[in-house]
C-alpha cells in the first residue's frame, strides 16, 4: 500500500464529506447507499463495517487537524496493521496488511502521515469559520486559507471589507 498525490486527494474526499450546507452540517457517508457508492469507488468492498472504520477514522483525522485531538489518538486505529518491506529496482516500498474492512481507514490515515511528512502544516482547516472543508496547500508560499477562493475566501473577504466599511461610517 503506497500512499501518492491520489491517496492525498481520497484523504481530502474523506476529511471533506461533512460539508456545510445553508448552515447544516451534512454527512455524506450517512446514507448507506451514497456511502457504499463511495467506498466502492476508492476501492472499498461497501460493507457496513468498512463503513464503521472508514467513519471512525474520518472523525478521528477531522479532529487531528483541527488540533482539539492529539495525533497519538490514531494509534488504535492501526492496531493490528503489519508492514513488510518491499525491494524493487526502485527501492524500497512498504506493503501494508490490514483485514479488509479496515484497509479504506488505515489508508486514510497512511495518507494524513504522509502529508504530514512530506508536507508539513500544509494539510488545515478551511479558515472559513462556518466551514467544516479541509485543504492541502500546494501553493509556494504556503499562505493559502480557504478551502475555496471563489466560495469561502470570496465570503470572508466581502465580510472583512463590510466590517470595515461599517466601522468607518461609525
Amino acid at each position: 500500500m503506497m500512499v501518492d498525490r491520489e491517496q492525498h486527494g481520497v484523504l481530502l474526499e474523506l476529511l471533506n464529506s461533512t460539508p456545510v450546507v445553508n448552515g447544516v452540517v451534512q454527512d455524506r457517508l450517512a446514507d448507506p447507499e451514497a456511502a457504499r457508492s463511495w467506498q466502492q469507488a476508492h476501492g472499498g468492498s461497501g460493507t457496513v463495517d468498512e463503513l464503521r472504520s472508514l467513519v471512525r477514522a474520518r472523525d478521528a483525522l477531522q479532529d487531528v487537524v483541527r488540533g482539539s485531538r492529539p495525533a497519538p489518538s490514531l494509534a488504535p486505529l492501526l492496531n493490528g496493521v503489519i508492514s513488510h518491506p518491499h525491494v524493487s529496482p526502485a527501492g524500497v516500498s512498504w506493503e501494508v496488511e490490514v483485514p479488509a474492512e479496515r484497509r479504506l481507514a488505515v489508508e486514510a490515515v497512511l495518507a494524513w502521515s504522509a502529508v504530514q511528512q512530506t508536507m508539513s502544516g500544509r494539510l488545515r482547516p478551511c479558515a472559513n469559520p462556518e466551514c467544516r472543508r479541509f485543504l492541502i496547500d500546494r501553493s509556494k508560499a504556503n499562505k493559502a486559507r480557504w478551502c475555496s477562493m471563489a466560495v469561502c475566501g470570496n465570503r470572508m473577504k466581502a465580510r472583512r471589507h463590510h466590517q470595515r466599511t461599517r466601522v468607518a461610517a461609525e
